[in-house]
């Protein structure tokens, strides 16, 4: 956590390590916490592994995961990725109330029911996609699918991730990746 500016490693110290789970849960939504807590974890696993001698031949990471992977690989320095985390969760911060909802369909039949004002944000699997975009768009989509007998189901994350709520954020997101050096 050192890493960190310092109000950031100190929110992040308090609340992984404080006393009041119910609090923690909550405050872990915020991506800026979030985002570089699942990294450290992600970092300190794959280390730990490797310390009981399992070596990985190739590293790849879904999302952020990408960056855990580049930092286990030797691509960017544990500092720079806690670093690009925290500001990538910065920046969701100013982004409207969005999120990501999880939905049990192939691409083709969600492109038949998905609304405009939302994004298709990955194909998990043959049957399985996520979808992004404003809070009440999702709630109105569920909605929808579930008149269908189609069970989606929220991510966890309170951002449209891979949608085009981004777009304003990428340039301030690509300024700083572009001063690390990999």
């Amino acid at each position: 956590l050192s890493h960190l500016p310092i109000d950031a490693a100190n929110e992040i110290r308090t609340v992984w390590l404080g006393e009041n789970s119910a609090t923690a849960a909550k405050t872990f939504l915020r991506p800026s916490l979030q985002l570089p807590a699942i990294l450290i974890t992600e970092v300190g696993l794959s280390r730990l592994w490797m310390d009981w001698g399992v070596k990985p031949k190739a590293l790849i990471g879904h999302s952020m995961g990408e960056n855990a992977a580049a930092c286990v690989a030797g691509v960017m320095s544990f500092r720079d990725a806690v670093n690009l985390v925290h500001l990538r969760g910065k920046l969701f911060e100013t982004i409207r109330p969005s999120g990501m909802m999880s939905v049990p369909l192939d691409h083709d039949r969600l492109c038949e029911l998905l609304p405009a004002s939302l994004d298709i944000a990955s194909v998990n699997a043959p049957s399985l996609c996520v979808v992004s975009g404003i809070t009440a768009d999702l709630d109105l989509f569920r909605e929808s699918l579930a008149r269908q007998g189609i069970d989606a189901t929220r991510v966890t994350i309170d951002i449209a991730a891979t949608s085009r709520l981004v777009t304003p954020i990428l340039k301030a997101f690509a300024a700083f990746l572009s001063d690390i050096p990999l």
